[in-house]
């Protein structure tokens, strides 16, 4: 016994072409949809939409001329933000609505400072070699943000700071910048070195965000390079401890910017226990009642290390 097939009538054959065209246009449209480039999916949502560099620069001319001589005028040059066209809005956010309403409050304009800032600015610098400590920072701990030091328009100094680098630090760091003013300093005042010589302001590894020399050695040799070593006759606080723990960084009142007054009173802070100890005692002839006795880098002149004495007289 045979089972026939049923008859295709004519309304199901249309109904079948129907459901067929649909399925072709639903999936040209999706087709489509993913073929449309992140800045033609901006004109379906107007909150999303380019309003181009030039339209920023008719009400902000000085900042926008200014743009094009800074070394952000790079992202004008670049397709990954859009070109010339889209320059501002790379880091200002879609500016249509902006233009139309002009309310500040339908552009993102960087302020109040915060996180904010900071991401911005790190979509493109996170890479950049300045900012490879920049976990270790103070500023970040401190939520010190980028434009807190830095002006992307109309920035008065190098860099694009909003002051002059030791101005800038001085702004916050005021016992450091008041240290320079003591008698014996370092030369900051002096225009010989500035801040950002010994420290990083972007981070750099525990203490001070200072920075490092010379397979990871403190920055003071970098110009005091006569300390280094290495010697045979090593004087075991140079290498055990920062330079710090016997000077002032920045300034101090005492010759040598010592912490402190008198010499003798520093040596034995390590020279007046057992020789197990620290460094023992000074020996028996050395007088401390005398002032000849208290000025002990008279004889132990290289007290930082030396080639041929174990006193380091030499």
């Amino acid at each position: 016994m045979t089972v026939k097939k049923p008859r295709r009538t004519r309304s199901y054959r249309l109904v079948m072409v129907s459901v067929a065209l649909a399925m072709i246009g639903a999936f040209g449209v999706s087709a489509a949809k993913a073929q449309t480039t992140p800045r033609e999916s901006r004109a379906e949502d107007p909150a999303q939409k380019l309003a181009g560099a030039e339209m920023c620069g008719m009400c902000h001319e000085e900042i926008f001329q200014d743009f094009f001589q800074k070394p952000h005028r790079v992202i004008a040059t670049s397709p990954r933000w859009g070109g010339e066209s889209g320059s501002c809005e790379s880091c200002h956010g879609a500016g249509a609505k902006h233009s139309e309403s002009m309310e500040v409050a339908d552009i993102y304009g960087f302020k109040p400072h915060g996180d904010r800032v900071n991401q911005t600015c790190l979509e493109c610098h996170a890479g950049d070699e300045t900012q490879r400590a920049r976990s270790f920072g103070a500023h970040t701990r401190n939520q010190t943000d980028c434009l807190s030091c830095h002006s992307v328009h109309l920035a008065p100094e190098r860099k694009l700071l909003v002051k002059q680098a030791d101005e800038l630090c001085s702004s916050c760091h005021l016992a450091e910048r008041t240290a320079f003013l003591r008698p014996f300093h370092h030369r900051l005042e002096e225009g010989a070195i500035s801040c950002i010589d010994c420290h990083d302001p972007h981070g750099a590894p525990p203490p001070a965000e200072a920075t490092r020399v010379s397979a990871n050695e403190p920055t003071c040799l970098k110009c005091h390079a006569d300390k280094r070593g290495p010697f045979p006759f090593e004087h075991a606080p140079v290498k055990m401890e920062p330079c710090t723990g016997c000077h002032e960084a920045h300034g101090s009142a005492n010759p040598r910017m010592m912490v402190r007054a008198n010499v003798s009173q520093l040596c034995l802070e390590c020279h007046a226990g057992s020789l197990a100890t620290l460094g023992g005692p000074p020996p028996a002839f050395h007088d401390m009642r005398t002032a000849r006795f208290r000025n002990c880098t008279v004889c132990h002149s290289k007290i930082h290390g030396s080639f041929v004495s174990k006193d380091f007289l030499k």
